[in-house]
């Protein structure tokens, strides 16, 4: 929905004063397919086609389910209950700060080890948190419906990231689904000998943390269409998306160019992690693509006003 200032000829966005949560619902639905079929993977698959996991069959596949549900998705209900917060009364934050601090706690060293993935007691607190946010937004969708928002000024971009980022997942798709593809455009099943010289898979089977990256990107370009109206959380949930951007572009960028490029000897060098934050070049990149996205969120919300609930506004441009 969009009107023009005819007298500078900026195109202004209109949306309601009280948007719809229509995009925290997909969020939803796009990660709980991915646990859905990170279940069904590691119940189905030997511990040993995976990457390291110990415990096969449903116990496996519940064990592995859980740990995701702190890293990565502990991480993405933080900003569920921040955009929930907004439609709710104040109050809602005697639930919605424990939620966040709970989820926070998948961020501490240890609680979830990338070279150890089976569950443990520690992993039930960011669980918790991950719940809390569920039922926020459950009321706040009660109360302010399941509607999107009106096309935003950034809407390209967001399509063109989101096409991008599923289509370099593909093959990470495939192993969550627990199968390997044909091989023609995306290498998953050539044996590839490692620095310790064991041979394995350029594709493990099961989870990969580019495809968390791919799926920050597709979370944040969702959940960022959403009209903040109070200007201090509004700043806060901007800064918070931002940062959950840049470290899911980054990673997802590192994974895919070690796995297709880098083990197709197309390219000499690897790109060092990312997952953990450290003060390396890499998390520079990650910071300065933060504050980028900050400024660009910024901008589009300048762009937009707020217009009456269930208005129409035609384009007359």
């Amino acid at each position: 929905m969009t009107i023009e200032d005819t007298s500078t000829h900026d195109r202004v966005f209109v949306v309601p004063t009280a948007p719809g949560h229509g995009e925290a619902v997909a969020v939803w639905a796009l990660w709980s397919a991915v646990l859905v079929a990170m279940l069904a993977t590691y119940t189905r698959l030997d511990p040993a086609d995976l990457y390291h996991v110990s415990r096969g069959g449903f116990t496996g596949g519940l064990s592995r389910t859980f740990v995701a549900l702190n890293f990565p998705f502990a991480l993405i209900a933080i900003a569920l209950v921040l955009v929930a917060i907004d439609a709710l009364p104040k109050r809602a934050w005697w639930i919605g700060a424990p939620a966040i601090v709970l989820c926070a706690i998948t961020t501490v060293p240890g609680v979830v080890d990338d070279h150890d993935l089976d569950a443990r007691w520690i992993n039930v607190l960011p669980a918790i948190g991950v719940a809390l946010a569920a039922g926020l937004s459950i009321v706040a969708v009660r109360r302010s419906g399941a509607s999107l928002a009106g096309r935003l000024p950034l809407d390209p971009i967001r399509s063109i990231l989101t096409v991008v980022a599923l289509v370099l997942s593909v093959p990470w798709i495939l192993a969550e689904l627990g199968v390997y593809g044909p091989g023609w455009v995306f290498i998953m099943e050539r044996p590839i000998t490692g620095s310790d010289g064991a041979v394995n898979p350029a594709v493990h089977l099961g989870h990969h943390h580019g495809f968390d990256g791919a799926l920050f990107v597709m979370t944040i370009a969702l959940l960022s269409r959403i009209r903040i109206r109070s200007q201090r959380l509004r700043t806060g949930t901007t800064l918070y998306l931002s940062l959950v951007f840049a470290y899911g572009a980054v990673n997802f960028f590192q994974d895919t160019w070690n796995e297709q490029l880098a083990k197709r000897e197309l390219v000499d060098r690897t790109i060092p992690s990312a997952l953990n934050p450290a003060l390396e070049p890499i998390w520079l990149v990650i910071l300065a693509l933060a504050a980028a996205t900050a400024i660009v969120l910024r901008a589009e919300a300048r762009r937009v006003t707020d217009g009456p609930v269930g208005g129409v506004h035609n384009d007359t441009s």
